[in-house]
């Protein structure tokens, strides 16, 4: 049994489809991580369950190690195939099955990215809210367990996954879910397979829950002297009720760099980035009432977005932060790291974070997803510099610590895969364990996304 033997099986039914040259090959061993480069042995690009199915029979048989791939915009280097074998890339399963509109459900196959679905449900009236910023693929944000800007109001990807169709180690396929919206029937497969990083089980299809577009939706820019008066600002805003769909928070660093990438014309100040969905009447309200808010807590630059012409710009600017980030230090690559606290720690735990990334001579912005307590710090790396990068490891560290140390996660959204992955003993103690456990019942024989987010023996 041997690798080689596997790929000549499968070339046999997907034809060209697989692919053993080194450009492809090399294509799929980066993502946007920091990690170096891990080279497959083989991609191959299935389109149908079937085929998937019959793929891991094949390499379960010969024990080739699988990994799946979808638009390599991870951060944790979930997708790199760290021990060779076949990257399954789901980039031409990308087709719409179904739209249900009197259900507000859609069925996509993985490859989807949520700009297409999106594209697709234009003229229903409805949307799919996860938002990212990446225009990753569907079924990567639910292996990642992905949320993003507009999760403080409509949840991350698992609240918005109904059903799953996965492929088990051994080419089963099973169905996870139905299409009604609860469900009190055995072990919730769903909810353990969205965020389980391909390790338990490929993704073939998605059952999403859509969401009905706002009649009405403001959205607005303002500055703060301290990071403090932005984070009371949101707590108030929170506990007065006011239904915000997206508010963000970004330090005066990343203004700098959306002033000297985008053009903007911020005060290099901490802001806040909000926006308001719903009726025209309700949002109005909710609008003035946020401006009150601000105004009591020493806001200022106040500036609405009153087109959607400038909302797309304001939110585009948001989404490009990361290269406008890179862009402060020509030729650096980012060392992305987040966590999630409690929202009442959140102005300590970005305060101490700063302390850490100027104590360490690094340059470090930082923005997050302030109504869920989730921020991101962006540390800007010299890639021919090891110590560099040591100092920057040593950092997002600390902050992963003093994230459990105040009840929070060593990750909000951006998933474990090998970078998180020495951190989750002390994350889940004994709980770690158990998904090992859980890891060796459905793959016995680790092909599936091995070395990631658990630590099992083979």
């Amino acid at each position: 049994m041997s690798a080689a033997d596997a790929f000549a099986e499968i070339a046999a039914f997907l034809g060209p489809r697989l692919s053993l040259s080194t450009a492809e090959r090399d294509q799929h061993s980066r993502s946007e991580a920091w990690f170096p480069p891990a080279l497959p042995d083989a991609v191959a690009w299935p389109e149908t369950t079937a085929e998937v199915a019959r793929i891991l029979t094949v390499c379960s048989r010969h024990r080739c190690p699988v990994v799946p791939w979808g638009t390599g915009t991870s951060l944790e280097g979930h997708a790199l195939a760290i021990r060779g074998g076949l990257v399954i890339d789901t980039g031409r399963m990308n087709r719409v099955l179904e739209v249900m509109p009197e259900d507000m459900l859609a069925v996509v196959q993985p490859g989807v990215t949520r700009e297409a679905l999106n594209a697709e449900l234009r003229a229903t009236g409805l949307f799919f809210p996860v938002d990212p910023g990446a225009n990753a693929s569907l079924g990567g944000m639910a292996a990642t367990r992905a949320s993003g800007t507009t999760a403080v109001r409509y949840g991350t990807m698992r609240d918005n996954v109904r059903a799953l169709e996965v492929v088990l180690a051994d080419g089963r396929v099973i169905r996870t879910g139905t299409r009604a919206a609860k469900s009190s029937a055995g072990y919730d497969l769903t909810g353990l397979l969205v965020g389980s990083e391909g390790t338990l089980g490929i993704i073939t299809e998605l059952t999403l829950e859509l969401h009905g577009q706002p009649e009405a939706v403001a959205a607005a820019v303002c500055a703060f002297d301290d990071l403090g008066a932005a984070v009371d600002t949101v707590i108030a805003t929170i506990q007065s009720g006011i239904p915000m769909a997206r508010i963000e928070f970004v330090d005066e660093a990343v203004v700098r760099a959306f002033n000297l990438h985008d053009g903007a014309r911020m005060p290099e100040k901490p802001h806040l980035l909000v926006e308001f969905h719903g009726s025209d009447s309700g949002v109005g309200e909710q609008s003035a009432r946020f401006g009150e808010i601000v105004a009591g807590m020493g806001g200022a630059h106040f500036d609405w977005a009153t087109t959607t012409e400038a909302r797309n710009a304001l939110w585009r600017m948001r989404h490009r932060a990361y290269p406008s980030c890179l862009a402060l230090r020509p030729g650096s690559m980012g060392l992305l790291t987040d966590v999630c606290v409690p929202i009442s720690r959140l102005a300590e735990a970005v305060q101490a974070a700063r302390a850490d990334i100027a104590a360490a001579g690094l340059i470090g912005p930082i923005l997050g997803h302030v109504g869920d307590g989730n921020f991101h710090a962006i540390l800007l790396l010299d890639r021919d510099d090891p110590a560099e990068l040591a100092r920057a490891r040593d950092v997002a560290h600390r902050m992963a610590e003093r994230a459990l140390a105040v009840g929070g996660t060593i990750t909000g959204e951006h998933g474990i895969g090998i970078g998180k992955k020495g951190l989750m003993a002390v994350a889940h103690g004994e709980a770690w364990g158990v998904m090992a456990e859980l890891k060796r019942a459905l793959d016995p024989l680790n092909i599936l996304n091995p070395e990631k987010l658990v630590e099992v023996t083979s």
